[in-house]
């Protein structure tokens, strides 16, 4: 691919500096000392917490903005390829993209591995995989994280941060590579203060779109291109040394193509070819305002992270799959989602001393939700399909529904730490979820009777979590063990 690329800095952030060794690159440790690599230290939050890696014991692999941008990662399933254990099945639309880890996995609408954005999760497959523009770093948490997280992490969890905007100096970065498949792109971000120290604004902005792969034999036409324009802009506000507030306002339109489905021999037979006489296409839209605050204090650290996330999708398609004109499907979903946690943390610099030789560090929070949903999806039958009886062309909607869930959840946890070199952790979370639907099946004009049902339940469900570890001094590696559910 080729690619242009300018970059905006201020001019005095070029100033003279002492040479020092650089993060990942060999250095000397006297006149005749061994040859060293000093690796620059890798921070996560898959526990909630900011940790240097090396020290967390869970299985989590960590993508950060240098490799997203050297690799061109465009997606969240793009960079699942440096992770170990994971797999995202793309559907052929990008609004399907499901996620497995370590075989775990489930249906769209109910994770069983749950995307977090900004600390917000999705509660839909919908609006997870999105455009990537100015994120920071991409995190792969392997195992349950139930306890912390809920139970639609039972495989483990996706965090997407995104970048922080800059308090010091304006920065900005564009580009505009192009590719086979007549690929183009142009992503563009800026960042700085609008008050030195205090106040500082982010903004990005990126378009992509290609060729489908897949071409319609009975109009040459392409069925799976894609175009996406996503943008992005923030504010960060820092009062005080130990209080900040940061409200993230994101956004994507994306207008794809078809599904790029066929029958499976012909497929074989002749790849990335089908014929059908109905061109459809999956389009979707997202908005998702984000609010962070948190306040570092002496003993307690306090952080809220409030979200919400308004999405659509509308797609068509023939769903017979051949030229002849039999089947078509329209799909229709909307879904609002509104989620607020209030954590609360003992300091980083501060746990509780049991004893001279047992410190305790610990976590607590709630976290409430809210989800609506809706979904109509519209069979469309040409006459003497569903019947030699029947000449009128039919509509099936199948299912019309909504869906309304409200949910709970209360957690907390202690890590014990002997000697700093033994540790244990003991967690737990509680969940408690109501739902009601309304399902629908009915035909236009009425050739069958009309079905509906108007379920109700409500869940609850408790998950505890042990992990032991056991740091080795000086090498400071790691072994540790954990149970969860």
């Amino acid at each position: 691919a080729l690619g242009l690329a300018a970059l905006l800095a201020d001019p005095h952030a070029a100033g003279a500096q002492q040479p020092t060794a650089a993060a990942g690159t060999p250095t000397q440790s006297g006149p005749a000392g061994p040859l060293r690599i000093r690796l620059p230290i890798v921070t996560v939050t898959a526990e909630k917490e900011p940790e240097d890696k090396q020290a967390t014991p869970i299985s989590v692999t960590a993508v950060p903005k240098e490799t997203l941008e050297s690799a061109a990662v465009r997606s969240v399933s793009e960079a699942a390829d440096y992770a170990p254990n994971t797999f995202f099945h793309e559907f052929s639309a990008r609004k399907l993209s499901n996620p497995r880890f370590r075989g775990v996995g489930s249906s769209p609408n109910n994770p069983g591995v749950t995307t977090y954005i900004d600390g917000v999760p999705q509660f839909h497959a919908n609006s997870s995989s999105i455009e990537l523009v100015d994120v920071e770093q991409i995190e792969f948490v392997r195992g349950p994280q139930s306890a912390l997280f809920g139970r639609n992490t039972l495989g483990g969890l996706v965090s997407v941060a995104s970048a922080r905007p800059s308090l010091g100096d304006w920065t900005g970065s564009l580009s505009g590579p192009l590719g086979n498949f007549s690929s183009r792109e142009v992503r563009a971000s800026a960042s700085g203060p609008l008050m030195p120290g205090k106040l500082a604004l982010g903004m990005a902005l990126g378009y992509s779109a290609r060729d489908g792969f897949t071409k319609n034999d009975l109009t040459g036409h392409d069925l799976d291109f894609r175009s996406a324009l996503s943008a992005k802009g923030q504010v960060l506000w820092t009062p005080a040394a130990n209080w900040e507030a940061r409200v993230i306002l994101t956004g994507e339109r994306a207008r794809d193509g078809d599904y790029a489905l066929n029958d499976l021999d012909a497929l074989r037979a002749n790849p990335f070819h089908a014929a059908r006489d109905f061109e459809g296409f999956t389009r979707r839209d997202i908005v998702a305002p984000t609010v962070l605050v948190r306040r570092i204090g002496t003993a307690v650290d306090v952080s809220t992270t409030t979200g919400l996330v308004w999405w659509k999708t509308d797609d068509r398609t023939d769903l017979d799959y051949t030229p002849l004109p039999l089947v078509t499907r329209e799909n229709a979903e909307r879904d609002l989602q509104f989620t607020q946690e209030v954590r609360f943390a003992s300091s980083k610099d501060a746990p509780i001393p049991l004893s001279d030789a047992v410190m305790l560090k610990w976590q607590t929070g709630v976290f409430v939700f809210s989800q609506d949903y809706e979904q109509d999806a519209v069979n469309g039958f040409s006459p003497f399909v569903l019947s030699p009886f029947l000449g009128l062309p039919v509509t099936q909607h199948s299912p019309r529904s909504t869906l309304e869930d409200r949910g709970i959840g209360v957690y907390g946890r202690g890590t014990f730490s002997v000697h700093e070199t033994l540790e244990a952790t003991i967690g737990v979370r509680g969940d408690y979820e109501r739902k009601s639907a309304r399902l629908e099946t009915f035909f236009s004009p009425p050739v069958a009777p009309a079905t509906s049902v108007t379920p109700e339940d409500s869940f609850s469900d408790l998950s505890p979590h042990f992990t032991l570890a056991y740091h080795m001094v000086p090498t400071k590696q790691m072994v540790y063990a954990t149970a969860a559910r």
